[in-house]
C-alpha cells in the first residue's frame, strides 16, 4: 500500500520485483486488496483509488506517465505551427507542452505556471500568463481573474485536461474555481481537445465542465469499451489512440 501511495500508480513489474514475488501472484494480491477497495486496478498495474477527492499533484504526475507522454506527442502532430492555443492545468497537458516544444511561431495563453515554464524554453514562442491565485500544489492559476482574462481570447485550439468523465457524457472535474476557467477555454476556442488517459472514463468528480459534445477529439492512450466508444461516436467525437 505504501509503495503505490508513494508513487500514486505502480505497474505489476514494478511491484513483483519490490515485494519479490511472481507476477501471477502479484494480480491475485492486486485483486484482493481492489476489492477491498484500497487501491484501484488498472491496465499493467494498480494505483490509490480514484474518489470523489482529486488525487495530489506528485502522485498524478507520477501516475500512466509513458502513457501520457504518448497522449502528448500524438496531441502535438495534431497542432501546426504557427498556431494559438489556450492550455489548462493538467499532468497530461503539460505532457503536450513538453510535445510543443520543436513547433515554431506558437502563441500560447496559458493558466498554468507549470506549462508556461515549459513553453518559454523555446524562444520562437509567444507565452502569455493568466492572472489569478496560485494554487500551491500544481502551480494553476484559477479564479475570476483568470477567467476573466481568457475571455478576451480566440483562439484556434483549446488543449484541455479533466478528472473524469460521466456515462452521460459529462465531463468533470473537482476545483469550481478551475472549471470555470476550462469552461472558459472551451468557448474560446475554434477546436477543443481533450487529453485523458483511460482511466477518467468512469470516474467520478463534482463539479461539471460540459459535455463530450463540445470537443473535437479526444486523445487517450487505449482502446475503449464499447459503450464508452459509442458514447463518443454519438457526440461527434473525434478519437485518437496513442
Amino acid at each position: 500500500m505504501d509503495f503505490i501511495s508513494e508513487r500514486g500508480f505502480a505497474t505489476i513489474d514494478d511491484l513483483s520485483r519490490h515485494f519479490v514475488v511472481t507476477p501471477q501472484t502479484m494480480r491475485k494480491d492486486i485483486n484482493m486488496l481492489a476489492e477491498a477497495g484500497k487501491i484501484q486496478r488498472f491496465h499493467g498495474g494498480a494505483g490509490v483509488p480514484l474518489g470523489s477527492e482529486n488525487i495530489l499533484y506528485d502522485q498524478r504526475k507520477a501516475m500512466f506517465m509513458e502513457e501520457k507522454q504518448r497522449i502528448g506527442k500524438l496531441c502535438a502532430q495534431h497542432i501546426p505551427e504557427g498556431a494559438s492555443l489556450l492550455i489548462n492545468i493538467g499532468t497530461t497537458t503539460e505532457e503536450v507542452a513538453k510535445a510543443l516544444l520543436e513547433h515554431k511561431k506558437l502563441r500560447i495563453v496559458t493558466n498554468s505556471l507549470n506549462v508556461a515554464s515549459i513553453c518559454a524554453r523555446n524562444p520562437e514562442n509567444d507565452v502569455v500568463v493568466a492572472g489569478g491565485t496560485v494554487r500551491h500544489r500544481d502551480h494553476g492559476i484559477v479564479g475570476s481573474s483568470a477567467e476573466r482574462f481568457i475571455r478576451e481570447f480566440r483562439v484556434d485550439y483549446g488543449i484541455i485536461g479533466i478528472s473524469g468523465i460521466d456515462e452521460d457524457g459529462s465531463i468533470l472535474d473537482y476545483d469550481y474555481r478551475e472549471v470555470a476557467v476550462a469552461r472558459t477555454i472551451i468557448e474560446s476556442s475554434r477546436h477543443v481537445y481533450l487529453v485523458t488517459d483511460n482511466s477518467k472514463f468512469g470516474r467520478p468528480a463534482m463539479v461539471r465542465v460540459g459535455h463530450l459534445s463540445e470537443l473535437t477529439a479526444i486523445f487517450t492512450n487505449a482502446p475503449l469499451p464499447d459503450r464508452w466508444k459509442k458514447l463518443v461516436q454519438e457526440a461527434g467525437v473525434e478519437l485518437y489512440l496513442a
